[in-house]
């Protein structure tokens, strides 16, 4: 690992990651909520619903195939920063675009930066943080879903209901420049994976990375956790206006609470798990999970109060599952081949989320009433995935303990 950090510059290292995670998490968040506006909007149904959501996730697993091959090759703070603003120019093209075809190739250019983005911040908590407080690191990272549901979600709803579907992005595009700047400030260099030897040709460390088992199950397991949770992640609210009869107007109390929710329950699940251990902690959550997995995807008609036990359980425990799972996931890997690793981890959690997006999209179809059916087969793949990844937890082991 790097020099340790001091306490105060651990606080702001951890939060400006947490500013960025906030960009680019809301970026792909936002798209879900809209949905029913944009289906309205741009005439769409939801297999092309689902494959606008999926466009950004398929180019982030390729841009995480194409990181592999030189992640760790430069400076963390530099490549991030670069993808950051990067980023923020696709964001605003999809502000700007004009019809579906536009929309859906300025997606994926948000997803090809978006997707680096990601695996790096995951990268440098790893390389920057002592395994005894990782999950807790990650904990205050996950936050940034809380935050970005908590006034991201609610607050670009209102905007998209109030000056069109595309001021959400052109506020994405705002924010992201505001954490470069941040970014530039408190943002320490993390130069340590480029000691020692770097020979080899381009793929030689994605070779080393995908030769070990253990990085290999990792992976999948990585890819289950995705699954799971995004089989059911994009429809949310499509069933909840079309289905469960809550208005439109009412959908940012949904992110509200959930948000809400979620900014407490994160930390307190990075803190137990560092507890009382990862494994352990993970498949506690994971299990939980499955309950609101079921019971909002077989929900009928019912009152706000009713919906909000339902999304809210199904957030907390949901985004829950993965403050363990990270600290998992990026022990797996030696610190020399974390950001290869990452990078690849990147890949395989988005051609997960677009495959479950995909698939979804084509197991539901809208009915007369402007509902959609097949939402209950959709939750039962969930569950089948999730027991899955529970049965992986157990096998990896985690290398970087003292790193």
């Amino acid at each position: 690992m790097s020099s340790p950090l001091s306490s105060r510059d651990e606080s702001f290292f951890l939060l400006t990651l947490a500013g960025i995670q906030f960009s680019h998490i809301l970026d792909f968040m936002i798209m879900m909520p809209l949905g029913p506006i944009l289906m309205r909007t741009l005439g769409i149904g939801t297999h092309e619903f689902g494959l606008l959501v999926a466009a950004y996730s398929f180019s982030a697993a390729l841009s995480g195939l194409l990181a592999a091959t030189f992640v760790d090759r430069f400076e963390r703070k530099r490549v991030l920063l670069s993808c950051l603003v990067l980023f923020a120019l696709a964001t605003l093209a999809c502000g700007l675009a004009p019809d579906y075809a536009t929309l859906i190739v300025a997606r994926g250019l948000a997803g090809v930066f978006g997707g680096i983005m990601g695996a790096l911040v995951h990268t440098m908590i790893a390389d920057a943080i002592p395994f005894a407080r990782r999950a807790k690191a990650s904990g205050i990272v996950a936050s940034a879903f809380s935050i970005s549901t908590i006034a991201g979600v609610p607050l670009s709803l209102w905007l998209a209901n109030h000056l069109g579907w595309r001021s959400p992005f052109l506020l994405i595009a705002a924010v992201s420049l505001v954490f470069i700047v941040i970014g530039l400030r408190f943002l320490p260099e993390l130069r340590h994976h480029l000691e020692g030897e770097k020979g080899g040709h381009l793929l030689s460390a994605s070779f080393a990375v995908l030769g070990e088992g253990n990085h290999l199950r990792a992976l999948l397991f990585s890819a289950l956790i995705i699954f799971s949770g995004f089989t059911v992640i994009p429809y949310i609210t499509v069933y909840a206006v079309g289905n469960v009869g809550i208005p439109l107007q009412e959908i940012p109390i949904v992110y509200l609470v959930g948000g809400f929710a979620t900014f407490l329950s994160a930390r307190l699940i990075g803190q137990w798990a560092d507890r009382h251990g990862k494994v352990e902690v993970y498949r506690r959550v994971a299990w939980l999970s499955m309950l609101p997995i079921l019971a909002l995807t077989h929900a009928g008609k019912v009152p706000l109060w009713g919906w909000l036990i339902c999304s809210t359980s199904f957030f907390v425990l949901i985004s829950g599952r993965m403050i363990p799972a990270m600290a998992i996931i990026a022990s797996a890997a030696q610190p020399k081949l974390r950001g290869t690793f990452m990078s690849l981890n990147g890949t395989v959690q988005s051609l997960a989320m677009g495959l479950a997006t995909t698939l979804a999209g084509f197991l539901i179809t809208l009915d007369g009433d402007g509902g959609i059916a097949g939402y209950p087969l959709v939750g039962y793949v969930a569950v089948a995935a999730n027991l899955l990844a529970m049965w992986f937890a157990g096998h990896i082991v985690m290398h970087g303990k003292n790193a």
